[in-house]
């Protein structure tokens, strides 16, 4: 059970992107790190993902999470570039993580809205657009099919959208629901005062808080990168709250390191960027699910990750 892995303290959590909308390297993504020992998993709230990640399982136990998000969230945002603007100096596309620009052109299904194209363009020729769908459309189709998670993104200012859709979630599903949030747009006060408000409905300890320190950051391995993680879940974990703690953004291999030095009681630690990084040049092999040498080199890269959240 889901309950079980929570409370054992060495829940792994691979962030597939809410964004990455990639069938095929979800795939690849989650029989891989299920071999390397993860057993729960975020995905974009697609069916065909769904599937996907239901696929690579293969029997083996695996929890699936799905994520949404509200306007001004950078999960659900996709990339765009006006080529009327652009210089073609290929900086975009040197940064991306995803490898989702080539040629200056996004392949929005594996956009995850990371924003790092935008920083390094010179041009102004990268923006966003958002793709904020209603709940009642892509839910219930995911719901019928079997889920185990639910997980609102809830990091901006604006209440009226968060508590709309939180209220929606839970008159849908009875299991167990996440909460990602930040400190970005949010005081310390007003992100656990909202958390409060959340959970006040919910029985006790069926809610996850993921404790987002720098979304979609990890991209290095040091303390400094995991550092705001660490101390966004402090917080949490200050405010005694009846919920369970994932450590995300920005973290790696120093992740539980420093949680550990700093005395925090995380129940999981969520790797997204870092863990598709470390593998990637496995992954982007197409005979990636077929060659077992390349196949065995990912793995074991993988369960050192996966064994690092555990110390």
């Amino acid at each position: 059970m889901l309950k079980n892995l929570l409370e054992s303290g060495k829940c792994f959590k691979l962030v597939c992107g809410a964004g990455n909308e990639d069938s095929t390297e979800v795939e690849k993504l989650v029989k891989l790190y299920s071999q390397a020992g993860c057993k729960f998993f975020d995905l974009s709230a697609k069916p065909e993902i769904v599937d996907s990640a239901k696929k690579a399982l293969e029997g083996r136990e695996g929890y699936l999470c799905v994520s949404v998000g509200i306007k001004g969230d950078p999960h659900i945002r996709k990339a765009e570039i006006d080529y009327h603007k652009c210089k073609s100096c290929y900086k975009c596309e040197e940064i991306c993580p995803q490898k989702t620009i080539f040629n200056c052109k996004v392949k929005k299904s594996r956009c995850i809205g990371c924003g790092k194209c935008f920083s390094v363009c010179s041009y102004g020729a990268v923006s966003f657009i958002e793709e904020n769908k209603r709940l009642d459309e892509i839910l219930p189709p995911l719901i019928e099919k079997g889920i185990d998670c639910i997980e609102l993104h809830a990091m901006n200012k604006e209440d009226e959208e968060v508590f709309e859709k939180w209220d929606y979630i839970n008159s849908v599903y009875n299991g167990f629901l996440s909460i990602c949030t930040a400190r970005a747009n949010l005081s310390e006060h007003s992100m656990i005062e909202r958390i409060k408000k959340m959970i006040s409905s919910r029985a006790e300890y069926t809610t996850i808080v993921q404790a987002d320190g720098f979304p979609m950051s990890g991209s290095r391995d040091d303390f400094k990168t995991t550092l705001q993680a660490v101390s966004t879940a402090e917080i949490v974990q200050n405010a005694k709250l009846p919920v369970y703690v994932m450590l995300s953004g920005g973290t790696n291999l120093k992740t539980a390191e420093l949680a550990k030095m700093c005395s925090i009681n995380y129940n999981g630690i969520a790797i997204g960027t870092f863990a598709r990084k470390i593998i990637s040049r496995y992954i982007e092999r197409a005979d990636f699910l077929t060659n077992e040498r390349v196949f065995s080199e990912a793995l074991k890269i993988a369960e050192t990750l996966v064994n690092s959240t555990i110390l």
